[in-house]
């Protein structure tokens, strides 16, 4: 299912030569044009190593190594989370889109990228005690995404890399298992280390590659956090450095674990009113604004609006056709649409460096058809 939020990307904001307003139907895909200014930001950045904000701990002198050293696949785009994640955006473009014009140079990077050296060197990062939190969970759960999108990738060179990925793959995995049992209360935040945004990812990757042990790990714990909540006190949300809504990450978790009605009757109680435009939950259809792309910071609302487009794209994907809520939900992915994807292109590095990562899952819908 495509959504109109493609008539504000589309004319508005990747500044194609054609306006497609009157050709908003369910197969509209992206142009060969905006397939290479998202995958440009990517490439441009996957081999840049500088600037760069490491987060490793250092226990010793030994520890002063450059991003590239410590990481010899994901030492760009200025962190390693972000790094994963761009490559696995140059995976998705040419995974849909395998007649690019652009698709040649994403393989060709790939494969110097994904070498069996490399990437058993990033897992073998994680052997030490004191990395073994490194990039818990946001990291974890893009890392899993690539994983999940080589594995349903029908192509020599996809199958390659996932087995040369597959050693980080199983250490993300065992990790994840570890952690969860310990986890007493999820973490509900507007940034990296949000419980249910890692989970939402992870259940996905599970089901694609079959591993009913972590699904129902993933379930159990959903089940057992999240399905009491009631009355999400959303007018607190946004917070200024925000780009992830606590409120629609959990909700896009619930419709994976929830049956449909139950899914539904759940939302209502978690966020009650939500088609009304006097109740407290209309707060969560209103976009960020954003009032300096230069702040790496504030430039986090850029991906508030994309997240939150996408995250309410899984609720509408799992509501009833005839759901009341389903308008209000399709005017906002539009809204919030339309309002980030002003920035993705700003020219500044604070920016774009990850966000056309977010663009490119909101626009080819990953997730609902899970």
């Amino acid at each position: 299912m495509r959504l109109v939020l493609y008539l504000a990307i589309i004319c508005m904001v990747l500044m194609s030569t054609h306006c497609m307003a009157n050709d908003i139907r369910p197969d509209v895909e992206l142009t060969d044009e905006q397939v290479t200014r998202f995958a440009r930001l990517a490439l441009d950045g996957i081999t840049k190593e500088y600037p760069n904000k490491p987060s490793n701990v250092m226990v010793g002198r030994e520890s002063v190594q450059s991003p590239r050293e410590m990481h010899p696949v994901f030492y760009g785009c200025f962190d390693w989370h972000s790094s994963v994640h761009g490559h696995w955006m140059l995976v998705r473009l040419a995974k849909e889109y395998p007649n690019a014009s652009v698709v040649g140079e994403i393989r060709a990077l790939l494969n110097s990228q994904f070498t069996a050296e490399k990437l058993q060197a990033e897992a073998d990062y994680f052997e030490a005690k004191e990395n073994r939190s490194f990039e818990r969970t946001y990291g974890w759960a893009w890392t899993l995404r690539l994983a999940a999108e080589l594995k349903q990738w029908n192509d020599a060179d996809a199958r390659r890399w996932a087995k040369n990925l597959a050693p980080l793959e199983d250490r993300i995995v065992e990790l994840t298992q570890g952690y969860l049992p310990k986890l007493t209360y999820p973490i509900r935040t507007g940034v990296h280390p949000d419980t249910a945004f890692a989970l939402g990812q992870m259940l996905d990757y599970s089901r694609i590659v079959n591993n009913e042990e972590l699904e129902s790990l993933i379930v159990s714990f959903a089940r057992e956090k999240y399905q009491g909540d009631r009355d999400y006190p959303s007018r607190f949300e946004p917070s200024g450095e925000d780009f992830f809504s606590t409120a629609w990450n959990e909700a896009d978790l619930m419709r994976r674990v929830l049956s449909r009605d139950d899914f539904a009757d759940w939302l209502e109680l978690f966020l009650p009113g939500l088609a009304s435009a006097d109740s407290d939950a209309a707060n969560l259809l209103k976009p960020a604004q954003v009032s300096d792309v230069t702040d790496p910071k504030i430039v986090h609302l850029v991906g508030l609006n994309l997240s939150r487009g996408w995250t309410q794209q899984g609720v509408l994907s799992a509501l009833p056709a005839d759901d009341p809520r389903r308008v209000a939900l399709q005017d906002s992915i539009t809204a919030h649409t339309e309002e980030g994807m002003k920035y993705v292109f700003s020219g500044h590095y604070e920016g774009e460096h990850w966000l056309a990562t977010f663009s490119v899952y909101l626009l080819t819908q990953v997730g609902c058809e899970q």
